[in-house]
């Protein structure tokens, strides 16, 4: 087997690696994923007294995969008026 044949053979995986990366399921199961992951690291946050929470997912299928997670400083009102709330209940 050649050099190009190894190429060509190389690239036909890659090919079918993005083709399976993309299918609806693993979009689904990689989301689902990601917001379960954004929820438990945001309860981990608050439970700590931080002013920091994950904001957003970005979601790029490629090889390989990634997930990105942004992250926004909560503003202090709206967490005194969340406490406040929760202690007159």
């Amino acid at each position: 087997m050649g050099i190009l044949d190894k190429a060509k053979e190389l690239s036909n995986r890659v090919a079918d690696k993005t083709i399976e990366f993309s299918s609806d399921e693993i979009i689904a199961d990689t989301i689902m994923k990601a917001v379960n992951k954004q929820e438990k690291v945001n309860a981990i946050l608050k439970s700590r007294g931080s002013n920091y929470r994950v904001s957003s997912i970005d979601l790029a299928m490629g090889i390989p995969p990634s997930v990105s997670f942004g992250i926004r400083r909560v503003s202090e009102t709206a967490d005194s008026k969340e406490i406040a709330n929760n202690v007159s209940v």
